[in-house]
């Protein structure tokens, strides 16, 4: 089966988004890169290019620990990510795929 030439959108991808691509897309949200309403349905893999470098930028700025956030972001950065994680446990995510390599 062929890849998509364009992302199918935050709310339509698989894991409950808890892919490579819907973790930068809500990072992004958490550094207002993007409003919370922003899916990128329809995103080339060039434009989720882009907003990777700028989330990359972002991250550096702290070292890439949620821990040296400060608390605004931080805050958000919680909101957010609990938020996605309750989501994709009741979509039946476990978690196991992103380990899958480790045994």
């Amino acid at each position: 089966m062929a890849r998509p030439s364009t992302y199918v959108g935050i709310e339509n991808d698989v894991y409950g988004a808890m892919t490579t691509i819907g973790k930068i897309i809500r990072d992004a949200w958490v550094f207002e890169l993007l409003p919370e309403t922003e899916t990128c349905e329809g995103w080339t893999q060039g434009q989720i290019d882009v907003l990777l470098d700028k989330v990359n930028t972002e991250w550096d700025k702290y070292g890439c620990l949620a821990s040296h956030l400060p608390e605004p972001l931080r805050e958000r950065h919680q909101r957010i990510h609990d938020a996605a994680i309750a989501k994709a446990k009741a979509a039946g995510w476990s978690g196991e795929h992103e380990t899958i390599d480790d045994k």
